[in-house]
């Protein structure tokens, strides 16, 4: 029994010891990734903490201010903000996660090959560019004109808005990497241009494109926001955090917190993914670390 607590006890110091140092040398992206892990935990379990139908009308009950029968207060046709806030969370990560996947899958493809190919790298980068003129927001409410309010229609308009950056970083990074002595020696080898792309290019993009996606995910959910601010984003009985602020803003001065609690919601979650993505870019590329 004795000899068993002196090996394990080794082992659990040195744990510990890693945990710390885990903490010590990256405290933003562990900061970021407890904060967005809470954010996420709360889309998950909306159901189970407290809340109501978000849709539920109570006429009886508009503009009650936060309290024990509302904790976050009511609007003003007596709908309960609590439930709407702690549902609209589901919308914003649903949002900012799926544009950050198809945004970052969409401008790979056009990255490697744009990058690998003069010939389409012409013909592509300039569709990039002419897409990078116009603001990320101004396209988006253009191509959501165009379509029915969904969740859906924004998540492909904020998608086609981002792309272009994606495509562009990638690009970099394969006009960089295309002429490195690694990948002129397969090429003599007689290896492929799909296999080069596959195995030796891929692979050296993927730490900023990673970086790169927590970015795109915080940028997806405040352009949601501001689409369901301006009525361009989901429909309005969705209980999305723009949608809230939109319907409180004409009652500032008599309910200040129907733009205060989902506002302070959305700037929560907009850090949280923003110090991960500083975290992983500080974990990825200690070079870059070390020079700030």
């Amino acid at each position: 029994m004795t000899a068993t607590i002196y090996d394990e006890a080794p082992a659990a110091v040195l744990a510990r010891a890693s945990l710390r140092e885990v903490v010590r040398r990256h405290p933003t992206a562990i900061a970021g990734s407890v904060l967005l892990l809470f954010m996420v935990a709360i889309a998950i379990l909306a159901p189970y903490l407290g809340t109501i139908d978000p849709q539920a009308i109570y006429p009886i009950r508009r503009l009650r201010p936060p309290g024990a029968d509302h904790w976050f207060g009511t609007d003003s046709i007596g709908r309960d903000i609590y439930s709407r806030v702690i549902f609209g969370t589901r919308v914003s990560l649903a949002v900012g996660l799926s544009v950050a996947l198809l945004s970052t899958a969409a401008g790979l493809v056009i990255g490697l090959v744009s990058g690998f190919n003069r010939l389409v790298d012409a013909v592509l980068m300039r569709v990039m560019d002419g897409l990078m003129a116009i603001p990320p927001i101004l396209l988006a409410i253009a191509l959501m004109a165009l379509t029915k309010a969904s969740i859906e229609n924004v998540i492909l308009a904020i998608t086609v808005a981002e792309v272009p950056r994606v495509s562009r970083l990638v690009r970099s990074v394969v006009l960089s990497l295309r002429e490195q002595p690694f990948v002129e020696a397969a090429r003599a080898a007689g290896t492929r241009s799909g296999r080069i792309l596959v195995r030796h290019i891929l692979p050296n993009t993927l730490t900023p494109l990673i970086v790169q996606a927590t970015y795109i995910c915080a940028s997806a959910i405040i352009i949601e926001a501001i689409l369901s601010f301006l009525g361009a984003g989901t429909p309005p009985n969705i209980p999305s955090w723009g949608n809230i602020i939109a319907e409180g803003r004409t009652l500032f001065l008599v309910a200040a917190y129907l733009i205060l609690i989902p506002g302070i919601f959305l700037s929560i979650t907009v850090l949280a993914v923003n110090l991960m993505g500083d975290g992983l870019r500080d974990a990825l590329d200690p070079r870059l670390a070390r020079r700030m």
